[in-house]
């Protein structure tokens, strides 16, 4: 392993305004390929709130790296993110990259840390982005557990990971291709639009009905900086949320982050096979 791996936070290279982010991230992806024996992966996950079984059920995990043992990477914060990178052999031959490392934008390490995952992802050979959260419903017939796909999403952190006059289109940013194919896994997917807020408090009522007013359908903390910083790097991207409880204001009942958890397990092997079959039928368009 290289002697410039980061193991803790203080002196982070992604801090450094001077540091370009990519080089960053393609030194990471030669480290992860060195640790996991893997030269390239050909599709990345990352695995948010009670998506994380998918990653046994995909096919054959050959290496687990801490996350920190990576350069540019940083602790989780949030329980139930593991903070492991895997290597995983799909039962067609092609190799997945399973982030269990999700840096938040709440966390206030700035935008750079948060979306090194994905371009990490890129720069090793990825060129398919699923990106996965739990999140609160604005429509009520969604319940809890209930799987949807993203098709586009609100911006509301004041933030992009894109710097200087750097032009990005991000029509079809949650790629139609690939929620078609989704659904030809399972023909009642629903689908709506995510909206990002800045966090980590859970948003007001009245923020709820903002997002709803704006077009959105779903509240959450992460995936649209992820979500543009791959679309940056070239990749093709689904967005998939777990409604683990309806939003404030939808819901007359108080949020609870432990109960936004339990939702999270009590639908995880539903939404976790479901992936999975997802994830093999993308690949095989792949071959």
């Amino acid at each position: 392993m290289s002697s410039v791996i980061q193991s803790h936070d203080s002196a982070h290279p992604l801090d450094d305004p001077a540091a370009d982010p990519f080089a960053i991230a393609k030194q990471a992806a030669a480290q992860l390929a060195e640790a996991t024996g893997v030269e390239r992966h050909d599709i990345a996950l990352t695995l948010g709130s009670g998506w994380a079984k998918a990653a046994d059920l995909i096919g054959e995990t050959t290496a687990t790296v801490a996350a920190t043992e990576i350069i540019g990477f940083s602790k989780p914060a949030l329980t139930g993110h593991v903070g492991t990178l895997r290597s995983v052999l799909l039962p067609n031959g092609k190799r997945a990259l399973v982030i269990g490392a999700r840096t938040h934008f709440y966390e206030g390490h700035g935008v750079r840390r948060v979306v090194h995952s994905v371009r990490t992802a890129a720069a090793a050979g990825a060129t398919t982005m699923i990106l996965t959260n739990g999140a609160g419903g604005i429509r009520e017939s969604w319940t809890p557990g209930t799987p949807v796909l993203i098709s586009d999403h609100i911006n509301l952190t004041a933030a992009s990971p894109l710097e200087g006059a750097t032009f990005v289109d991000l029509t079809d940013l949650y790629a139609r291709r690939l929620r078609d194919l989704a659904r030809s896994v399972d023909p009642e997917l629903d689908e709506g639009v995510y909206t990002q807020f800045r966090g980590p408090h859970y948003e007001t009522p009245a923020e709820v009905q903002m997002a709803k007013t704006i077009g959105g359908h779903i509240v959450g903390m992460s995936t649209a900086l992820e979500a543009i910083a791959a679309r940056e790097s070239g990749m093709e991207i689904l967005g998939l949320s777990l409604i683990t409880n309806l939003a404030a204001g939808i819901s007359s009942e108080p949020l609870s982050h432990g109960e936004v958890l339990q939702a999270g397990q009590d639908a995880e092997p539903v939404i976790s096979a479901l992936l999975a079959r997802i994830v093999a039928r993308i690949t095989e368009e792949q071959s």
